[in-house]
């Protein structure tokens, strides 16, 4: 086999996975955390071993998921980092970025962070503990390198920006979760407390020499 043929198989197998994962995402949109195999696998007009073939089994379909969302999560959120605006004002958008993804997308959020929720029968639930937790993990280390880039903490820079990214983001996710199951107060109140939390040592940082600003 030539390398262009590789290449067009290649390119064969990435548009099916994502035509896959498209479809994992429909479903999703309409069942929430109650999302099966059986029924992706209808959605997607295939039966669930090619399904399996493709992912391998239920936390590889996850993981591709989650990392597409994450992703584009992520991406929203360094724009509104990067954004033209005051220190406050970056630090209310990225919390305001946050939880306006959670809230347009409801089912998403719920089957990305609570999929146990969804067991039925002999078609399980995907395992939250096992997979939302190096979601969680990897958005603090982000974090971290966004503000070590940009914030001068100081002795133990670096240390203390890993602090920062999974401790704001811990924050971030428990209040989300808290305030998207209950809803308290608008989010616009929710991000300006947040904000005042973090607020006075963000404050006080001076912006690392040589990089872009915060």
């Amino acid at each position: 086999m030539d390398t262009t043929q590789r290449t067009d198989q290649q390119r064969s197998a990435d548009r099916r996975r994502r035509e896959l994962l498209e479809a994992a995402d429909r479903v999703v949109l309409r069942d929430g955390p109650q999302a099966s195999m059986n029924a992706i696998a209808a959605e997607a007009g295939i039966t669930k071993p090619i399904l399996y073939r493709h992912f391998g089994d239920k936390g590889g379909l996850y993981a591709a998921l989650a990392t597409r969302h994450t992703d584009a999560l992520l991406a929203s959120l360094r724009a509104a980092l990067d954004a033209p605006a005051g220190r406050r004002e970056r630090v209310e958008s990225t919390l305001d970025t946050y939880l306006a993804a959670i809230e347009a997308r409801p089912q998403v959020y719920r089957f990305l962070m609570h999929p146990a929720e969804g067991s039925q029968g002999g078609d399980q639930g995907f395992d939250v503990g096992k997979h939302s937790a190096p979601l969680l993990r990897r958005m603090g280390e982000e974090l971290a390198q966004v503000i070590e880039e940009r914030v001068d903490l100081g002795p133990g820079s670096q240390r203390l920006a890993r602090v920062w990214g999974h401790g704001i983001v811990g924050m971030m996710h428990a209040a989300g979760d808290w305030w998207l199951g209950e809803r308290p107060c608008s989010r616009a109140e929710l991000v300006r407390s947040l904000a005042d939390l973090l607020w006075g040592r963000l404050a006080a940082a001076g912006d690392r020499v040589g990089g872009p600003g915060f």
